[in-house]
């Protein structure tokens, strides 16, 4: 027998390579044994792919034994399937090839097909999650930050910025209240320092008197007074800043504790709701992220991965599709042929088998029943002779005392 690539894919086929003896059926199930090499090779990936994206892309080592253990489990049902041949064993001494096969049975096949789909959903959609990874992960980046602004908005976190806003409205009053009276103080400085100017221009002559001196009374020393005055009222409106400043100290020192409280919890709130939205980017939100790709953008996304899709699931069924197409081709009309021959001789023995047993059982029988019969003659005779023989000994031995002196005859002894 010829050993090579093309019989080791008709045994990958789990098919008898001596039942392929056409062309036809040789392409076809050497195509199968392609396909479920590729099968192996896919679901291997999409096993793997899925404990990876099962663990948030954590790249496990562990993906890469569940991943062909997924694909040797998927790989035996559908070898099972392919090299099932359902042959029909009614009429065994029929020569009609119409009774050399059953009908399909459906339900292998759409058990087959619903793998497929669950499989398709399990296997193929972490491959194409994979290969859209880049575009998922900038969706998901604005539906974080989407969450993160409504989060902020509502609960603890607003609760705590309002609070915290009302806090600094304060300070921004207490800061206006003093600048207030920083800002009166220096104006009044300012106008202090213009009248003393003024007076010093009228003293040396520059002024509106233009007449040189500043003599008590004249306008030159009303200008110095009033300088001084506004001097005075500066200096008493900084003492009212300085004390309004130490009566504020306290509450500025409370609301400088309530906001250090409040920036923490407001810190670790974010940071909990940060680490809740991270958390939501497993394979649910991924695999409505890229439902949302394909809705949005279909010609450019939504076609491209439905078509890798559909590819996909046909390489899951092309094989067993294949099986269900040729069905009752030459392959599995001589198996169900040399089925139905050894299943013919092996009913004619064991019916030779059973008429034998019959045969040798009625011989028993019957031998038995003549050694009973045989036995039950062999009794009578020792019966007979045990009576006979007690008869004699009675006569031997009990003898008639009026026979003691006559002697017994001769012909009675012979007896």
């Amino acid at each position: 027998m010829r050993k090579g690539l093309g019989h080791l894919l008709l045994r990958v086929a789990n098919v008898n390579p001596q039942s392929v003896t056409t062309h036809s059926d040789r392409v076809l199930y050497r195509s199968i044994g392609v396909f479920i090499l590729l099968y192996f090779l896919y679901a291997t990936v999409g096993g793997a792919a899925f404990i990876d994206a099962s663990s948030g892309y954590a790249h496990p080592w562990y993906q890469w034994v569940v991943g062909p253990l997924v694909a040797i489990g998927v790989v035996a049902y559908d070898r099972a399937v392919v090299g099932r041949v359902t042959i029909n064993y009614e009429q065994l001494d029929s020569a009609d090839p119409r009774h050399l096969l059953r009908p399909p049975t459906l339900g292998l096949y759409l058990g087959r097909l619903s793998l497929a789909l669950l499989f398709a959903v399990v296997i193929t959609e972490p491959l194409m999650l994979a290969r859209y990874r880049g575009e998922i992960d900038a969706h998901l980046a604005a539906v974080h930050s989407a969450q993160l602004a409504r989060l902020d908005a509502g609960g603890a976190v607003a609760g705590h910025t309002t609070r915290l806003a009302e806090l600094r409205r304060e300070n921004a009053a207490d800061d206006a209240a003093i600048r207030r009276l920083n800002d009166r103080a220096a104006g009044k400085r300012g106008d202090a320092r213009l009248l003393y100017r003024q007076a010093l221009a009228d003293s040396a002559g520059h002024g509106v008197t233009h007449s040189p001196g500043c003599p008590r009374g004249g306008y030159c020393h009303d200008l110095v007074r009033r300088s001084r005055a506004l001097d005075d009222q500066a200096a008493k409106l900084d003492r009212q800043a300085a004390e309004l400043q130490r009566d504020q100290r306290a509450g500025r020192i409370a609301r400088a504790g309530e906001q250090t409280r409040l920036v923490e919890m407001i810190t670790a709130e974010r940071a909990a709701n940060a680490e809740v939205v991270r958390g939501d980017s497993g394979f649910g939100a991924r695999t409505a992220a890229m439902w949302h790709l394909v809705k949005t953008d279909f010609w450019g996304v939504g076609v491209f991965y439905l078509g890798i899709a559909l590819l996909l699931v046909a390489l899951d069924c092309a094989a067993v599709g294949l099986k269900l197409v040729s069905r009752g081709n030459a392959y599995e009309r001589a198996e169900a042929r040399a089925g139905r021959l050894r299943e013919h001789e092996a009913s004619l023995m064991h019916e030779r088998e059973i008429h034998d047993a019959r045969t040798y059982g009625e011989a028993t029988a019957k031998v038995i029943a003549d050694g009973i019969e045989a036995a039950s003659h062999d009794g009578q005779l020792a019966r007979v002779a045990t009576d006979r023989a007690r008869h004699v000994l009675h006569d031997a031995v009990v003898v008639d005392p009026a026979t003691i002196e006559r002697p017994i005859p001769r012909h009675r002894i012979n007896v």
